[in-house]
């Protein structure tokens, strides 16, 4: 498939609305970014073990129940080209973000030329992620940083079809507000859909300005079936 389809799908968003509910709650539903045949492969690819680098229990670091795996590069079709497509759309949310923050921004324009930092700085591993969940299976609230150089948003994708494959496992968002209560949100994920979130925190406006509101997410208890989904990082890992 040529890179333009994949941009097609990206560009198909309303990235105004996106932008704005990112701006809002430090998450937003994106339009769906894969066909079911694509989910269904890269379902397929869950035991190949020569396709990952490592496989991640995650009762045994009390992460939650369930199991996900990190791809090793090269990566299959339609990692590199989602994120390619995505990270364009998300690089002007993330420099006005950081903005907002008084932070220096230092991403390029050029995915390869951030990942080319990434690396020079020691993160060298791949973080592209296929998660499986099944029965019971949940993940606990966490942040994915990996290094000192992060990019601030990332993408999930759900490969397993709600009310047909599984029930529950819902994504869940918990934003920790300066002098306030935590705000939770829960969306169930459409199949072959993706979810754009903050990796760590967004900024939130005050009296006294702006401030970085730290941002947990996870997934909810699956309550049957099994829930596959695909994560797209945007830098890698020490």
């Amino acid at each position: 498939m040529a890179e333009t389809a994949w941009r097609k799908r990206v560009d198909s968003a309303d990235w105004d609305a996106v932008t704005a509910e990112l701006n809002d709650t430090g998450g937003a539903l994106l339009p769906q970014l894969i066909t079911k045949a694509e989910a269904s492969k890269l379902r397929g690819l869950y035991a190949d073990d020569h396709r990952f680098r490592a496989t991640i229990d995650m009762s045994r670091y009390r992460f939650g129940e369930g199991e996900y795996r990190y791809f090793q590069q090269p990566y299959p079709v339609p990692v590199d080209e989602l994120k390619s497509a995505l990270y364009p759309r998300l690089l002007p949310v993330a420099r006005d973000w950081w903005a907002k923050l008084s932070r220096d921004a230092p991403w390029p324009d050029d995915l390869d030329d951030w990942l080319e930092m990434c690396h020079a700085a020691g993160q060298t591993k791949s973080t592209a992620i296929l998660l499986k969940y099944g029965q019971g299976d949940w993940n606990a609230l966490h942040r994915d940083l990996y290094g000192d150089l992060v990019f601030p948003l990332q993408v999930v994708i759900n490969l397993s079809e709600p009310g047909v494959d599984h029930t529950g496992g819902e994504f869940l968002l918990l934003e920790q507000r300066p002098r306030a209560q935590s705000r939770g949100t829960a969306t169930l994920l459409p199949h072959c859909h993706g979810y754009v979130f903050t990796t760590r925190e967004r900024p939130v406006k005050s009296a006294r300005g702006w401030s970085a509101a730290p941002v947990r997410h996870g997934v909810s208890a699956v309550r049957s079936g099994a829930r596959f989904t695909l994560g797209l990082v945007f830098h890698d890992a020490a």
